[in-house]
């Protein structure tokens, strides 16, 4: 599994040679009603010519389901299997071509495409139909909680043989603080990649305390 940062929450993995794209911003949209959300790392235009075969879209938050670079892969996408809960689900559909296979992704729902397992967990966010994402490939367990807050619900819809948890850290927008962070990894004991640090603002991702943690780089692979 290559497994590729994004910027804010954006990961790409490439399995078994499978493209899946989660939660992809590449774009300036924010900054268009959020001025001080500007982009601090300029746009890899790169990653905007990849061709997916599956979307995952957490929930339904400009930074998130963004449409100015959903419109670079969907309308015009062929058999791409978008995964999203049912807000994001209703945005991607109308804004993406026919040919695509949009699944409504809520939690607790299970999706199996080319020997690879995803399955909606919960996720405590204000946009009340977010979820987390668990996916099972080449015999490891990966966890992307999307964006959320400590919450103890969630810890019983998670599997016990979780590897690795992506995260985001950055204590603002209904999400999970450092300190906070570091107590969910700790219940989890799986690898951490932090995540959502470093495109608005100026956190440092090296300051997150969760010592068993991987720090991702723009645009890199994360080498697990």
């Amino acid at each position: 599994m290559k497994i590729t940062w994004l910027g804010q929450a954006g990961l790409m993995m490439e399995t078994s040679g499978k493209i899946i794209i989660i939660d992809p911003y590449l774009s300036n949209s924010v900054e268009k009603i959020e001025p001080q959300n500007y982009r601090r790392v300029p746009v890899d235009e790169s990653f905007l010519k990849v061709k997916p075969d599956i979307i995952v879209l957490t929930h339904d938050h400009m930074d998130h389901t963004d449409p100015e670079t959903l419109e670079h892969y969907l309308p015009s996408g062929e058999n791409i299997t978008v995964l999203a809960p049912y807000n994001a689900w209703q945005k991607a559909r109308k804004m993406g071509g026919t040919n695509n296979n949009y699944v409504m992704f809520n939690r607790k729902t299970s999706w199996t495409q080319d020997g690879i397992e995803f399955y909606a967990v919960k996720a405590e966010h204000s946009d009340l139909m977010g979820i987390g994402v668990i996916i099972k490939a080449e015999g490891k367990t990966y966890y992307v909680t999307g964006d959320t807050l400590y919450n103890d619900e969630i810890f019983a819809d998670l599997p016990k043989d979780i590897d690795y948890v992506f995260l985001p850290v950055n204590g603002k927008g209904n999400n999970m603080n450092m300190v906070d962070g570091t107590k969910f990894c700790q219940k989890i004991g799986a690898k951490a990649i932090p995540m959502h640090c470093g495109l608005f603002d100026s956190f440092n991702l090296n300051d997150f305390p969760y010592e068993n943690k991987i720090v991702p780089t723009f645009y890199k692979e994360i080498k697990l």
